[in-house]
């Protein structure tokens, strides 16, 4: 069993009309042993970026509080937040710092940039950038995940829309993964306001 599927994840981020939506599952594992249903894989960055740690769940929460730090330092020398690509430049570099000992992490990014503009990506545990311009996938059942989103997908999906869409997937593609599932975390990321929702799922 690889190091990245020790904890079981599974991360898919969509994007929609000039909004976007993340969503996880929600279990902790230790390889086929349910640790925790409410591990939290998707943290806020500020209003409009959004981070999703997919992985060895201790790197991802140690690269979590190292990415909070450098980007408080950000704010406090610019007095602005960070857009979304200046975010994930900042991740990938971060990831290739370590490359010799990487964090066991393959994180999912999202934001509103200009005039709104949805940006997802997502990397590897060297920080090699994905970028797409539809939806990106992670953890363990991403190869399930990226034949529903793939089957799912439409373009300038309205935020509801948006959520059915991605929540369907999410909720499909766990069922085909016994590393995760148990469940899931849905936000959906407009101009004006962040939603979120927690799914109900299979809870075996």
């Amino acid at each position: 069993m690889s190091i990245f599927e020790y904890n079981g994840s599974a991360l898919v981020a969509m994007v929609g009309k000039n909004c976007f939506a993340m969503a996880s599952d929600r279990r902790l594992g230790v390889q086929l042993q349910t640790i925790a249903t409410d591990f939290q894989r998707i943290s806020k960055i500020h209003d409009r970026v959004f981070l999703g740690l997919s992985g060895l769940a201790t790197d991802a929460q140690t690269l979590y509080q190292r990415l909070v730090f450098r980007h408080k330092l950000y704010q406090l020398r610019e007095e602005r937040d960070m857009k979304p690509e200046t975010f994930a430049n900042l991740v990938s570099a971060l990831l290739y710092e370590k490359r010799f000992g990487p964090y066991f992490c393959q994180p999912v990014i999202a934001g509103l940039g200009d005039e709104d503009k949805p940006f997802i990506c997502t990397m590897d545990s060297i920080g090699a950038k994905e970028l797409a311009k539809d939806f990106v996938v992670a953890g363990t059942a991403s190869e399930s995940l990226y034949g529903a989103c793939e089957s799912m997908f439409k373009e300038d999906m309205e935020p509801e829309e948006l959520f059915e869409t991605v929540s369907q997937a999410l909720l499909s593609s766990v069922d085909r993964d016994c590393l995760s599932g148990w469940g899931g975390h849905v936000y959906v990321v407009t101009p004006t306001e962040v939603k979120e929702r927690i799914l109900k799922g299979r809870m075996d």
